[in-house]
């Protein structure tokens, strides 16, 4: 096919510009920042938010794409343009949603159907859950009324090169290498539920040459989960290092916040993901497991991806620093290191 990627520079997007040229499709991506591309892949340079961006980038070309694929878009007004431009046009809108869409659920696996943060004032992400929503229901609609070949997909808390944030596995990589503590605080029990992000360009890419996927939703989740404290061992495993992990007391300063955890479950408690309906109607199938992912996270890491980002250890030291004033962590909060065994619980039938 001929699709088009909106994004497509780094992360994800880039993850899925390879995947689908591996899959022998023609390949379109339109950024605002340049990254090394598969040979053949045409780049479109400009701001799709700037006004008049995509109508004079994309309108010449409207009858060019079977698909789409939406990476980009942040609030319904991104999306406007899009629509317009491709109302029956394409074969396939692929919108990429994000997990954060969801209350707290009272029930685990979260299915597709669970309920839905629309207040930006109470969703447990904010506004960007509650823009999130409005974007789903938006091109909902335009499929209902229009029959706009829409399918959004739900892709959880991602792991794998690139990672845009350094408070993701480069930061806790680096401590590690370093031989650095890892400070975490909270529900450091509670499960998160991580992707690779080849496998979430995987799911994207699954949705091709499936009509019945048009107007559905699906979550997009690794076939393993882990607490958040396992899940750093498991990042200490693909270091080669035995990990300091220190528990912070949990009436430290508001500003003393965990320098390396930066999930919700954190606060709030476990969240995991069924991928049931997504195995079933996609056919497709997450391949890494979690030390598997992580590994190639840090093999990216350590090949060079670790001069690419700034680390401020600041943050550690003034903890560090208080808890040291204190005499220690203190007794109801646990020994000062722990080291816990490394433990994945393996979601096999979700």
């Amino acid at each position: 096919m001929k699709v088009l990627v909106m994004g497509g520079n780094r992360y994800i997007g880039l993850q899925l510009v390879h995947e689908l040229v591996e899959q022998g499709h023609e390949v379109t991506v339109l950024n605002s920042h340049e990254a090394p591309l598969p040979p053949g892949v045409v780049r479109l340079h400009g701001q799709r938010h700037e006004p008049g961006t995509l109508e004079r980038l994309l309108g010449p070309l409207r009858d060019s794409f079977d698909a789409v694929f939406d990476n980009t878009s942040y609030t319904p007004e991104h999306l406007e343009p899009m629509i317009a431009l491709f109302r029956g046009r394409v074969q396939h809108f692929i919108f990429t949603s994000s997990i954060a869409v969801y209350e707290m659920a009272l029930a685990q696996p979260v299915e597709e159907t669970a309920p839905l943060g629309r207040d930006a004032v109470t969703a447990l992400y904010g506004a960007y859950a509650a823009a999130k929503v409005q974007c789903e229901e938006r091109l909902a609609r335009e499929h209902a009324e229009n029959g706009f070949p829409v399918t959004t997909l739900r892709v959880a808390h991602t792991c794998g090169p690139m990672s845009p944030a350094v408070t993701r596995e480069p930061g806790t990589f680096r401590r590690l290498e370093l031989g650095r503590p890892l400070l975490i605080a909270g529900k450091t029990e509670a499960m998160v539920h991580i992707v690779h992000t080849r496998d979430a360009a995987r799911a994207l890419v699954a949705v091709l040459g499936k009509p019945h996927a048009a107007g559905q939703v699906y979550n997009v989740a690794g076939k393993q989960f882990s607490s958040i404290v396992n899940y750093l061992r498991l990042m200490a495993q693909a270091v080669g290092v035995e990990p300091e992990i220190i528990t912070m007391p949990d009436d430290l300063p508001a500003h003393m916040r965990s320098p390396i955890v930066h999930w919700l479950e954190a606060s709030r408690g476990s969240m995991v993901f069924s991928i049931a309906r997504t195995r079933a109607e996609l056919g497709w199938e997450p391949k890494f497991s979690l030390a598997e992912g992580l590994a190639d996270s840090y093999a990216w890491f350590r090949s060079g991806g670790r001069e690419t980002y700034e680390y401020d250890f600041a943050p550690d030291d003034e903890i560090l620093a208080e808890v040291a004033r204190r005499g220690g962590i203190a007794a109801q909060q646990g020994p000062a290191r722990t080291v816990l065994r490394s433990q994945l619980d393996t979601l096999e039938n979700m």
